[in-house]
Order: C-alpha cells, then structure tokens, then sequence
C-alpha cells in the first residue's frame, strides 16, 4: 500500500512538472506573439497602393498581422504621436512644416521614416488645348483678365472663373494664391479624387475650359496632355506667411516621406526595418495607380502584381 502511495505521488509530482513545463512554454509563447500593425491610408491612390504593398509583405514575409486605417493626413499626426496607430507611407511635408516641427522635432513622438522615393509636385492644371486659343494663360499673368475668369466660370461662381478644388481636408493655398494675386476666380471643391478626375473628364472630352488643383505623381497624365501653369517662384518666407494668409506663389516641389510611431522600432524592429527600407520610384507608384484608376484593380491586386514582378527590390526591404 506505500509502494502504491510512492508511486502515485511520484505521478503526480511529473504530472505537476510537465503541467508547469506546458504553461511556461505558453506563457513564452504569448510573448513572441506579433502585434497588429495599424497602417494609414490617406484619401488618394498613391497612399492606398504604397499601403497594400506594405500590408502583403509585412503579412507574408514578416508574419505580421496588419490593419490599414483610413485618416485625414492631419489627424494622422496626433494618432501617430499617441502610438494609436504605427505608420504613415506618403506624407507632403509642404503641408505640414506645423506637424513635423511639433511632433518630429520638439516631442519626438514620431519619427521621420525616411523618403518613399517618388517627388511630389502639387499646382494648378488645365488641359493643354487651352493653350490653343489662349497661349498667355501658361502663366499665372494670363488669369488676370476679368473676361478670363468668365471663360472658366460655371453656375456657383457666377462672373468669377472656377477653380476646382479637390477634398477640403487636404492641405490647400489656392483661395490664399488667388486673393493675393488678385485674379477673378473662386475656389470651389470638387469633393474627392475621383470627383477632381471625372470633372475632368467630362471637361476634357468637350474640349472645355477646367483649371485645378492637381499633382504628380498620377496615373492621369497618361490619359490626359495637361499643362501645369507657372505662378510666382517659391519661396521659403513665402510659406513663411501661410498662418496668415499670405501664400502667394508656387508650392513647393515635395520629397516625399515616411511617418512613423517612435515606438514601433522597440516593439516591433523588423516591421520597423522593412517600412524604413521601404522606397520605390516614381515610375513604380504609377504603375500601381494607373492599375487602379484606368484598369479598374483594387489596391491589393495592383500591389501584388507590382511585388510579383518586383521581388529584387523589395528583397532588399527585408531586414
């Protein structure tokens, strides 16, 4: 009966030792799980691309979980700082010299992630047939015609020209540019991307007259001969006035980078490594967003397509 007794106890001390050994093994084990990667996407193709093709390599090659939220690239920056979400691919820094200084620079909540690779260039855009008839307007001089203004009006801006904006929420001058110029235009605010493009289109295909806001990189200029009209030279004491109202010339050309939670490094170093490595050309970003605007593919199946024929460089990505 004691030998039985021995023999119990020592089963029950195994038992209790491989229990503990399992739960240590469990306990580690939740250690090394990965956490989620909250990506931001802006509100324009060139974010959602950049953000797909991060979101399949981090998932497939790293193993991490990923969520893309989609924000305004303002309220990006206090989300960032706070650790809410982790990276942002596309920023302009000629919107946000406020932002980089409050949260870069002064509280090093975020962190510069380094250049995406592709030069921004924001301005004002019409077709190039207008230079036909109207060959003064490739400069900003030519809108100061009042008769001018009526050539580009439309019904919400009455005898003044219309100049089309797109999403309020982007980081915009134009009302600034045109008060300080004196020209004869108001501003009036497409809504969207896409409601910038299809104004567009219905402009183009009648030969009508359309100036707006717009950029490069896009997909459009391979659809559409535009002509970007020259306004006064930059300057960095003119965006100096910005707070003021006092922006009176050119935006100024854009490197264009990434954003970061500067806690992402220590908590996660490799999805760290692989967004600071990350960067492409300007003629890789278009060809996703021509995938998407002028194909019709989603985001996704534009950047897997773009990683399936590109693996020799975002192997280099990888930490």
């Amino acid at each position: 009966m004691r030998r039985k007794s021995s023999w119990l106890l020592l089963l029950l001390v195994v038992l209790a030792l491989a229990l503990a050994a399992c739960g240590g093994q469990s306990a580690s084990d939740s250690k090394t799980e990965k956490m989620t990667i909250k990506l931001v996407e802006n509100s324009w193709t060139g974010s959602q691309v950049n953000v797909a093709v991060a979101k399949i390599l981090l998932k497939d090659q790293l193993g991490y979980p990923t969520e893309i939220v989609t924000l305004d690239e303002n309220a990006q920056w206090p989300a960032l700082a706070a650790g809410d979400l982790h990276a942002s691919l596309e920023v302009w820094p000629s919107g946000h010299a406020d932002n980089m200084k409050k949260y870069i620079d002064e509280q090093k909540s975020v962190e510069n992630g380094g250049l995406l690779g592709p030069m921004g260039v924001i301005g004002w855009f019409m077709p190039s047939y207008m230079l036909n008839d109207h060959p003064d307007l490739a400069t900003w001089e030519g809108f100061k015609d009042p008769a001018i203004g009526k050539l580009f009006s439309s019904a919400e801006t009455g005898d003044k020209g219309q100049f089309l904006a797109g999403d309020q929420s982007w980081v915009q001058y134009d009302e600034d540019i045109i008060n300080n110029l004196g020209l004869p235009f108001q501003v009036v605010y497409a809504g969207s991307e896409e409601a910038l493009l299809a104004a567009l289109d219905s402009a183009y295909s009648r030969q009508d007259p359309i100036l707006f806001y717009f950029w490069t990189p896009h997909s459009a200029f391979a659809r559409y001969d535009l002509t970007q009209v020259e306004l006064p030279a930059y300057s960095d004491d003119c965006y100096a006035k910005a707070d003021s109202g006092g922006v009176d010339c050119s935006y100024p050309a854009d490197d264009l980078f990434k954003i970061f939670w500067s806690g992402l490094k220590d908590e996660a170093p490799d999805a760290y490594q692989l967004l600071k490595n990350f960067n492409y050309t300007t003629k890789d970003q278009i060809s996703m967003m021509a995938a998407v605007e002028s194909e019709g593919k989603t985001p996704e199946e534009a950047a897997q397509a773009w990683i399936d024929a590109n693996e020799s460089v975002w192997k280099a990505w990888l930490p």
